[in-house]
């Protein structure tokens, strides 16, 4: 089986696009490949799909390659507009499909494109192996409003678009560096806005039980995903005071086991933990299941809750190991409708 196949980032196409737009500006002719170069040093080439003269100045683009990661912008457009701007500085637009930043927390501030800092140093820094002009670049994503749907983006208060990411210039195939990132930023948006009592869900289904149940706000709420580890020691880093998990115990019972990866292929399964408490708090062996929505949906209504209280209790309290005493959380468990199992801890805060 070959290795998995790397591609570049958005910020790498959209230096590249940059500098061959510049290039045609600047009175140069371009090839149909054009080499940048990369934050750690290396250089890299990359093809154009088109680079051409405008009324207002240039334009080239790049198409995104993310090589074999599953990435939203796989194949998507990354163009850059370019012109003179009668100064000496590399000034930075977003275009049609890239974002605006209108939160404070995240390493752009509000007001600006959400253009992040490495592809902002990469793109000045290709522009720069053209001239050293003042030049306008206008970054777009045609396609990019509705594909940032898709992110986190409208949640961590950039609207319009897409981010032009990246800090190597590399996408590396099945890196998680990304998700910590969003997360990383994420908490910074929450603490930012003067939240301190945040709820951390791991995806979709325990983001809505949440809006449900709870009153929160947006920015309130981080879908942590399987990265439980690395995000508990980033909310150590922040002001928060309070702590709400929610979620099905089919992940969150993992974390009793000390799986803070509860990815399924690095993690072992959540049935054994379900069924051992099962027998603890009810005094009965757990009737055979394929799944632990399969095993607690078959238990009476009061059963459900008793078992679904101990859960509950005993992830609070690993929770509250591993941060070192700093979170003991309120945790609710929910089923795969939403509906609460159990919970354990003081839930005022999030009513």
């Amino acid at each position: 089986m070959s290795a998995p196949r790397s591609g570049y980032t958005t910020g790498s196409c959209a230096a590249a696009a940059a500098k061959a737009a510049v290039w045609l500006l600047a009175g140069g002719r371009v090839a149909e490949r054009l080499e940048i170069p990369l934050p750690g040093g290396a250089r890299i080439v990359l093809p154009l799909v088109y680079a051409r003269l405008t009324q207002s100045g240039a334009e080239a683009a790049v198409r995104k390659d993310a090589g074999d990661d599953p990435d939203v912008t796989n194949g998507a457009l990354i163009s850059a507009s370019v012109a003179w701007n009668g100064g000496d500085e590399v000034e930075f637009a977003a275009g049609e499909g890239v974002g605006m930043v209108t939160k404070p927390g995240l390493a752009i501030p509000p007001g600006e494109p959400a253009i992040n800092p490495v592809p902002r140093r990469m793109i000045r820094e290709a522009v720069r192996e053209v001239t050293p002009r003042g030049v306008r670049v206008t970054i777009a994503i045609p396609g990019g409003r509705e594909l940032a749907r898709k992110t986190f983006n409208p949640r961590l208060g950039i609207v319009g678009g897409l981010s032009i990411l990246g800090t190597t210039g590399i996408v590396r195939p099945f890196s998680c560096s990304a998700l910590r990132e969003t997360l990383r930023c994420s908490l910074n948006v929450a603490a930012a806005a003067g939240i301190r009592a945040p709820v951390f869900v791991p995806g979709h289904i325990g983001q809505r039980a949440v809006r449900a149940h709870f009153r929160v706000a947006d920015a309130q709420v981080v879908e942590v995903g399987n990265e439980w580890g690395f995000v508990l020691e980033e909310a150590l880093r922040h002001p928060f005071s309070a702590l709400l998990i929610v979620g099905h115990p089919g992940k969150l019972a993992k974390l009793t086991a000390g799986d803070w990866d509860t990815h399924s292929g690095r993690s072992g399964s959540a049935l054994p933990i379900v069924a051992a408490m099962h027998a603890k708090v009810l005094g009965r062996p757990a009737a055979a299941a394929a799944t632990v929505e399969g095993l607690i949906g078959a238990l009476p209504a009061a059963d459900k809750t008793t078992l679904g209280d101990a859960l509950a209790a005993a992830i609070s309290k690993a929770v509250g190991m591993k941060t070192e005493g700093r979170f003991t959380p309120a945790l609710v468990l929910i089923d795969l409708g939403g509906r609460i199992l159990g919970m354990t801890g003081d839930l005022k805060s999030w009513q």
